[in-house]
């Protein structure tokens, strides 16, 4: 696997980046995982999903949870734009199992990296084909902290 290249952004309000980073602290040592959902406007609606597997390495997600969050994102019109979980011990980067099963390529996958407890960081990725191509993540439009690479 690559390093990926930085191509294009995503765009997070201070509210939904504090939220993902609460998310991923409030089960460590065990991977969190979610959804954001968003209207063009930006995220409108983050869901918190149960990691099924509860486990410090992998997420999956509970099946009648994501169920419910994938019906009220189409009840309200709203588009899928990220999934997300957390790496509790790692770097913020896809790991081959994170490729293996990115199902979804017209979204971005973030990973909220708890490597540092007192520095987390979030950063963004498209995974097409197995091939992984950053974006950077900013936060009301100020670049988020990045952390090793």
């Amino acid at each position: 696997m690559t390093r990926a290249e930085i191509t294009g952004t995503i765009d997070l309000d201070e509210a939904t980046y504090d939220a993902l980073v609460a998310h991923a602290r409030s089960d460590a040592p065990f991977e969190v995982c979610g959804l954001l959902a968003g209207d063009g406007e930006g995220v409108a609606e983050h869901y918190e999903i149960p990691n099924a597997a509860r486990s410090m390495t992998y997420y999956s997600m509970e099946p009648k949870a994501m169920l419910h969050a994938m019906r009220d994102i189409d009840d309200r019109g709203l588009d899928l734009l990220a999934i997300y979980h957390s790496h509790t011990h790692t770097e913020a980067f896809p790991s081959p199992t994170d490729v293996e099963l990115a199902f979804y390529p017209d979204v971005v996958y973030l990973i909220v990296s708890l490597q540092d407890p007192d520095g987390p960081v979030i950063r963004g990725f498209d995974i097409r084909d197995g091939r992984i191509t950053e974006r950077e993540v900013r936060v009301e439009g100020r670049p988020a902290p990045t952390g090793p690479r």
